[in-house]
């Protein structure tokens, strides 16, 4: 290693090949430079003879102030705060946290407060799962009892008091998720947004000790901070160039992912919370060939729900069906449904029908069995035929004395003998359950996990800086990422070998080319 002393009143780019110097001195970053001549320590690398892309020479080049403020001093450069005033387009909901006092939006924006919402949020989404959801209270008396509390201290008063028995729509829940909410608006309004108006702003640092002091800086001793423009280029920067100073940027996008990742948060919350508090639920069972009323059937599930024109649906059961498996098992259950609204179309009354009810019986296969009464029915010893199913298949009578008589099978056309009457089974008509809902916050729950998905792989992309300063024929250069911390110095490495020489001229050559 050696002191030089270089002095170059009249530097030029040389485009004469043999004019290229065989290596490259790169200046360790820590030392000063004093323009035309300086004393350095400088190691010696052989020169990479790599040619740059090609790239578009048009490069924003600035004589005045540029339109965007713009920090001068030796700390701007690792700024991140700023003075937000969000327009009109900001939502009323910033606007409502704009107008809280700072220390309530640092306390609300609090990173351990928010991980320990979501915590929370969590544990109560678990124990709606375990506790059965929307039962009578007479459930709860039963399941959880007070001489025998569960974990010691658990019975039905902590779910009724606290409304664990709708657990999405209780006080405590929707509390956490406005929570929540807030804390997601106050962290926006006070780091994500001032990040972001940081990084927009054409930050031209006027000093090379700013420039060293970044995460990543080189010095090239003999370079153009317009040549190192057009690298940039090439490489998908955006450079404006301002006197001897450049500034340089890609990957704008990923600032503003967290904003969009936080928005698309809200939109998921905002709409559970219209599921939870805004929808209608409800169940029916309903005989083939019978009708039913949508609005009859939905129960509000909160204080938001709205019934709307749909709920003047008239609902009409054509056909209920069941395939089965070769061992008699229920395959698939099958309904043919008819909507009207109330001034459709009339539908006439069905055959007669016998209603059946389930029959308690030791297994867990189901019985259902029907009763047709003969004789007097006012009478109180009313006698008649019992009919038994297992299921729509086949049909088992008895007689009036509750003797077997036979099995015959639905629309079979075969008639039975029973106390001298015949009997024919025309039919195993079979009520369908319908399980009816309507939830106006789907959409926008959709939209919000579609969003949140788009707004994480943006956050991926590392938002890059790059800032120059011309010192004579120094170009000291510098820059940080937010991300590819590790990728980052390699890249900079990597585009400042492309960066051309500036050289001086051979005193020979020229006294060849005077002669």
């Amino acid at each position: 290693m050696e002191g030089l002393i270089l002095h170059n009143p009249n530097p030029y780019l040389s485009k004469t090949p043999f004019l290229h110097s065989s290596f490259r001195p790169r200046i360790t970053p820590y030392l000063c430079c004093r323009t035309l001549s300086f004393s350095v320590t400088c190691k010696v690398k052989a020169s990479q003879d790599k040619k740059p892309k090609n790239v578009s020479n048009k490069i924003v080049l600035s004589e005045a102030a540029p339109p965007l403020a713009e920090e001068t001093d030796n700390n701007s450069a690792n700024n991140t705060e700023a003075e937000v005033k969000p327009g009109n387009g900001s939502g009323l909901m910033m606007k409502l946290v704009k107008r809280l006092p700072k220390r309530i939006l640092g306390a609300l924006s609090n990173l351990p407060l928010a991980i320990g919402e979501m915590f929370t949020i969590a544990a109560l989404m678990a124990l709606g799962t375990f506790i059965d959801q929307g039962e009578a209270p007479d459930f709860y008396f039963q399941k959880y009892p007070e001489d025998n509390p569960m974990w010691g201290f658990f019975t039905w008063r902590w779910i009724l008091t606290l409304g664990f028995d709708h657990m999405y729509t209780s006080t405590i829940f929707l509390a956490m998720l406005s929570l929540l909410g807030l804390s997601l608006m106050a962290c926006t309004y006070t780091t994500q947004i001032p990040l972001v108006k940081v990084a927009r702003r054409w930050n031209f640092l006027q000093s090379g000790e700013a420039i060293r002091k970044l995460e990543c800086s080189e010095i090239l001793p003999r370079a153009s901070v317009q040549d190192l423009g057009v690298v940039l280029m090439g490489a998908g920067y955006e450079v404006f160039i301002k006197g001897p100073t450049l500034y340089a940027f890609k990957g704008l996008a990923g600032r503003f992912a967290p904003i969009g990742v936080h928005l698309a948060m809200l939109l998921i919350m905002g709409g559970a919370t219209l599921s939870a508090a805004g929808s209608f639920r409800g169940s029916v069972t309903v005989p083939q060939g019978l009708n039913f009323v949508v609005g009859d059937v939905l129960n509000p599930s909160g204080f938001l729900s709205k019934p709307t024109e749909a709920f003047n649906t008239e609902v009409h059961v054509n056909n209920f069906y069941m395939d089965y498996y070769d061992s008699g098992e229920v395959k698939q259950f099958h309904s043919d449904l008819s909507l009207f609204d109330l001034n459709g179309k009339e539908n006439d009354e069905g055959p007669f029908n016998l209603a059946v009810a389930p029959l308690k019986i030791n297994g867990d296969k189901k019985l259902y069995g029907t009763f047709l009464p003969v004789g007097d029915v006012d009478s109180p010893d009313v006698k008649g035929i019992s009919m038994l199913a297992r299921d729509l298949q086949s049909i088992v009578l008895y007689d009036q004395e509750g003797k077997f008589v036979g099995v015959r099978r639905p629309s079979s056309k075969l008639p039975i003998d029973i106390d001298g009457m015949k009997i024919e089974i025309l039919d195993a008509i079979g009520s369908t359950g319908l399980e009816l809902k309507t939830d106006p916050g789907v959409p926008v729950v959709y939209a919000g996990f579609g969003a949140l998905m788009l707004t994480t792989c943006i956050s991926f992309l590392s938002h890059s800086q790059i800032w120059a300063i011309q010192d004579g024929t120094v170009v000291i250069v510098g820059g940080k990422t937010n991300r590819a911390k590790v990728e980052f110095p390699e890249e900079i490495d990597s585009l400042l070998d492309r960066v051309p020489e500036i050289i001086e001229p051979s005193h020979n050559v020229l006294n060849n080319n005077d002669a």
